[in-house]
């Protein structure tokens, strides 16, 4: 059964819908290559969705700890490389101003970081550097 219905726009621009919530999104070319840059393009939702799976698996952890994750944000930062244009590197830095557990809590979390499903499955010659700032 789909997961996910798309549908392509014009102007280098798509909509995809998650068919059990209903929820849509919009991806648009960035401006570097022939788009308006006006949304995610596919690449930034690359980077998007491994920031996002690291962080529901280190709330998984943090659940199981009794601890919240409240107050964690992340910047990602992406960067193309030509022929082939692909991605070269996803930085990942977190920010905890509250982190609770000691310092073995804490490397649980940044190890479930590193596991999650998107990290294991993007191609090994994409860098992922992840700083953890807490």
């Amino acid at each position: 059964m789909p997961t996910i219905k798309s549908t392509y726009l014009g102007n280098l621009r798509t909509q995809a819908t998650h068919l059990q919530s209903g929820n849509t999104l919009i991806t648009d070319a960035p401006v570097d290559n022939n788009g308006k840059g006006e949304a995610f393009s596919p690449t930034d939702l690359v980077c998007a969705a491994l920031g996002a799976c690291m962080v529901t698996i280190m709330g998984i952890v943090a659940e199981r700890e009794g601890i919240s994750l409240e107050g964690l944000s992340w910047e990602m930062t992406k960067v193309m490389q030509s022929n082939p244009r692909k991605i070269q590197e996803i930085i990942v830095d977190f920010k905890w101003d509250q982190p609770g557990g000691d310092n073995i809590l804490r490397q649980k979390l940044k190890n479930a970081a590193k596991t999650c499903p998107v990290a294991l499955s993007l191609d090994p010659e994409i860098k992922q550097t992840v700083n953890f700032n807490f």
